[in-house]
Formats: structure tokens, C-alpha cells, sequence
């Protein structure tokens, strides 16, 4: 849940929803009665729906045009095969030398982990 109220206007924008962003203005103009504060909640949630639904859609477009051969990511890392140190790789997953404007150098050929 959300701790502050959505900006649908704004949401409305960013989905480039541009005739739902007119009538929503309409709308407000007209009144916020109870009926458009109840509509509110309905509203929000499937710009929220609409906003994952294209952004997991998005990655998958992403990765097909990619072409890689198989979907792998570290939760699928067996370390127990592999000579990389598992704390080390788990510390550059959370990305936090970036905050420390670090550089991460890898070396090595594709899937040699």
C-alpha cells in the first residue's frame, strides 16, 4: 500500500494516457463527491497494475530481443561448483559499491561464473 495518495494526473501522464488525462481534469472540476473518491481507489490501483504490467512486459521484450540462450540469475548460482567467492558475489548483487563510486572489474569468458 501506498503511504502518501497517488497523483492519477500525473500516473495518467507518465502511461501517456493522454484522453484519461483530460477527463480525469473533468472530473475533478466537476467536484470531488464521494462517488469520484471512492472511483479514486479503483482508479489508482489499475494504473498500478498498468504500470507493472508494462514494465515486466517491457523486460521480457527486452530479453528476447537480447537473444540470450537461457534465463539465469544468482538465485540459480550453484557456489558450490564454482571457485567465485559466494559473499563477495552477494555483496556486488545489492550494488552497494556504486553508492561508494567504486568500479567492479570481471574477468573472463561467458558463463565461466
Amino acid at each position: 500500500m501506498r503511504d502518501t495518495p497517488m497523483d492519477v494526473q500525473a500516473q495518467l501522464k507518465a502511461l501517456r494516457l493522454n484522453g484519461m488525462v483530460i477527463a480525469w481534469a473533468d472530473l475533478m472540476e466537476q467536484g470531488g463527491d464521494t462517488t469520484l473518491a471512492a472511483s479514486r481507489w479503483l482508479v489508482e490501483h489499475l494504473l498500478q497494475a498498468e504500470e507493472s504490467d508494462r514494465a515486466m512486459r517491457s523486460i521480457a521484450h527486452q530479453m528476447k530481443s537480447a537473444r540470450f540462450p537461457m534465463h539465469r540469475d544468482l538465485a540459480g548460482f550453484d557456489f558450490e561448483v564454482s571457485q567465485v567467492d559466494r559473499i563477495l558475489i552477494q555483496k556486488l548483487a545489492d550494488l552497494s559499491f556504486t553508492q561508494d563510486a567504486q568500479n567492479v572489474v570481471l574477468v573472463g569468458g561467458p558463463g565461466t561464473g
